[in-house]
């Protein structure tokens, strides 16, 4: 695991979501689903896998929505838009803990719904699904303290 990333620690809380914070890499996404553990809070469900993240970031994240339940790709990409604008702006205290614990984690939400949500929704999804995962970090460490 990369020991650079732990000097982010000292940088103020930011409500950016950056370049190295997306989760892109399709041999990392690869792995999130095929070892990672997953739980739904519909309509979202999450991915997720503690792992070394090829970047020196301590949290990444990627979003999508089915091309299934969503033949517009306006529609696909407006779900995407409000999910990644919910995570942006609620996923500091996770990251705070994964800082302090000197972890890293992978993150993928999927919109299963069939309907357009409105901001309001997602942004209630993602804080549970958030504090959750908060939850995870602090139960991971101490168990293997």
């Amino acid at each position: 695991m990369p020991g650079s990333y732990f000097s982010f620690a000292t940088m103020p809380a930011t409500f950016t979501l950056g370049k190295l914070e997306r989760l892109k890499r399709r041999k990392v996404i690869d792995q999130l689903f095929s070892e990672g553990k997953a739980y739904t809070v519909f309509p979202l469900r999450v991915q997720y896998l503690f792992s070394g993240l090829p970047d020196a970031v301590p949290l990444q994240a990627g979003f999508t929505a089915s091309g299934r339940n969503f033949k517009k790709a306006v529609d696909r990409n407006r779900i995407k838009r409000l999910m990644r604008e919910a995570y942006r702006l609620q996923k500091n205290p996770l990251q705070e803990q994964l800082l302090q614990k000197q972890k890293q984690l992978g993150l993928f939400f999927i919109y299963t719904g069939r309907e357009l949500p409105d901001y309001t929704l997602v942004n209630e999804k993602i804080a549970v699904i958030l504090k959750r995962l908060t939850q995870v970090v602090h139960e991971s460490s101490a168990k293997n303290t």
